[in-house]
């Protein structure tokens, strides 16, 4: 799949090295085509690196994607520059009129927090209500899929004794629905979180399509009215050393974390982790780019109301 992006983006150099086919802005403009428009708003720290893994994991369809970073202004950023953020991300008042094939929600190191405490909850809010009638498929991540589920359906997260940390084997629960389709019966997937959405809550909602779970990590992934709402509860998207450079952190705040479970070989962090997510991750953002917002996005977005 060709990623289009600005031409002068940091990760872009990246993604190239790594094989994946990248456009830029001037290339795009001269193909006879509607890319496919997805927008991302990245509420984690670390921008860049959530930009590499968000973008690497859409690069797995022949589609042509045209990403936007979207960015709150009632925030500011602590972790990426000023100048980054204002060259590359859009504030959310640009693109309020625009319409998009799909939108992505990250997560963000708020979960410990009373959503209404959240510095740009309110700004938040207007962003998920705008979603519901601007967005074919609004994919949520992490504190973002909590964040969903609580402004969306009113079911709100609880607050976990430890922090979930590692990498946990989750069951595929109805492989007839497009989403998890090409997934194993089971797979793994990272988890980060200190808090979660109770699994009986979601189970007892009949808004609700819970599409896989772990016994360990309870819920992973669920859906609502039929994929235009998608809630993943974990990261699939982490990189290889992600949770390594988290667990590190910790530990040099001294914090005394646990070892991410099922992560390092022998649970010894000197060991390198081993990969074993990457797959099931691109198939989950292959399928829902195909089937929840190619498959059923307008041609002409502005002709056909949502």
């Amino acid at each position: 799949m060709p990623i289009r992006v600005q031409n002068d983006l940091p990760v872009k150099e990246i993604l190239e090295q790594e094989n994946i086919f990248v456009m830029d802005e001037y290339r795009a403009a001269h193909q006879d085509i509607r890319p496919i428009s997805i927008g991302l708003l990245n509420l984690m720290p670390l921008k860049e690196d959530t930009e590499l893994q968000i973008l690497r994991s859409l690069s797995n369809t022949p589609l042509q994607v045209d990403v936007t970073f979207v960015r709150m202004t009632s925030h500011v950023s602590k972790n990426t520059s000023t100048s980054h953020i204002y060259k590359f991300y859009e504030p959310f008042e640009s693109i309020r009129d625009k319409k998009f094939d799909g939108f992505i929600i990250t997560g963000a190191p708020v979960e410990q927090m009373p959503f209404e405490e959240v510095d740009y909850w309110e700004e938040l809010k207007e962003i998920m209500e705008w979603s519901k009638t601007n967005v074919t498929s609004t994919l949520h991540l992490c504190w973002g899929a909590q964040a969903g589920l609580y402004y969306h359906y009113g079911i709100n997260k609880t607050q976990l004794p430890k922090k979930l940390s590692g990498v946990y084997r989750h069951r595929v629960r109805n492989r007839k629905i497009p989403l998890v389709r090409g997934f194993d019966d089971v797979f793994m997937a990272p988890h980060s979180r200190h808090t979660e959405v109770p699994q009986d809550l979601l189970e007892a909602d009949e808004r609700i399509t819970i599409l896989a779970d772990s016994r360990q990590a309870g819920v992973f992934l669920c859906m609502a009215k039929e994929g235009r709402q998608i809630f993943v509860m974990g990261h699939p998207e982490y990189d290889r050393m992600t949770l390594d450079f988290e667990y590190k952190r910790d530990a040099g705040k001294g914090l005394n974390p646990q070892i991410p479970e099922n992560y390092y070989p022998d649970d010894d962090p000197e060991n390198k982790p081993v990969l074993t997510w990457r797959s099931h991750a691109n198939n989950l953002y292959t399928n829902w780019l195909n089937y929840y917002v190619y498959q059923v996005t307008p041609y002409d977005l502005y002709g056909t109301p949502f």
